[in-house]
């Protein structure tokens, strides 16, 4: 699979959200990731369907949603009809997974699980079926701009081995960045979030130099 890029907009200036998503797509982004946090489940608030909504004109590129809420399954319907191309939920925060993935797939959308740092790999073993897209957290979920848990490298190698040539996307959200997006992607990941690293600098052209330096690190990676 090819390494796409997927910058997160919560660290987007929300006074030109659209904008700001406008700059990326025309930028060459992949992916539009969309970070929703309840307050609850994670420690920080962001938005919910109605900015989603507002925000889909702004590009076609593929909105992936990724649900920081609990309960998550009461509300899938409505972030499908906000928008989302492809709905995340988390394992931890629920006990049917396996009715959520299905639920979401029902809807016409891509179906991901996330899993946050210290969450084993194995829970996705009885769902692959159901997957189009696993999140490994690689910081503590919540906030943008934290530091890269090395620990989830190992994570990301042992679920790409039990995927194997199965069609799920590995993606990877937290702490990606130039110094890290090589070793993230040595390990077996395809899709890269990235937040803080991508929103630097002043507008489109920034945005930009900061995509390219993200995927020159990862072609080095592939390449070696």
């Amino acid at each position: 699979m090819d390494v796409k890029i997927a910058p997160s907009i919560l660290s987007a200036d929300f006074a030109r959200l659209g904008e700001e998503i406008q700059a990326i797509d025309e930028g060459g982004c992949d992916y539009v990731h969309i970070d929703v946090m309840d307050g609850h489940f994670v420690p920080n608030l962001t938005f919910g369907p109605p900015i989603i909504k507002c925000a889909r004109p702004w590009t076609k590129k593929v909105f992936d949603v990724h649900l920081m809420i609990n309960p998550a399954q009461p509300f899938l319907k409505d972030y499908a009809d906000a928008g989302a191309d492809i709905i995340t939920v988390h394992a931890e925060a629920d006990p049917h997974i396996d009715r959520s993935l299905q639920y979401i797939r029902s809807l016409g959308k891509k179906a991901g699980i996330s899993l946050n740092p210290a969450t084993p790999e194995g829970i996705v073993e009885y769902v692959l079926d159901k997957l189009d897209l696993i999140l490994v957290m690689s910081v503590n979920p919540g906030f943008g701009g934290q530091s890269f848990i090395e620990s989830q490298l190992e994570k990301i190698a042992r679920l790409r081995k039990m995927i194997g040539d199965r069609p799920i996307e590995l993606e990877v959200d937290g702490g990606v960045s130039p110094a890290t997006a090589g070793a993230v992607v040595a390990a077996g990941a395809n899709v890269l979030v990235a937040g803080s690293a991508v929103f630097k600098g002043d507008g489109k052209a920034a945005y930009i130099a900061n995509m390219e330096a993200i995927r020159a690190a990862a072609a080095q990676a592939r390449a070696a």
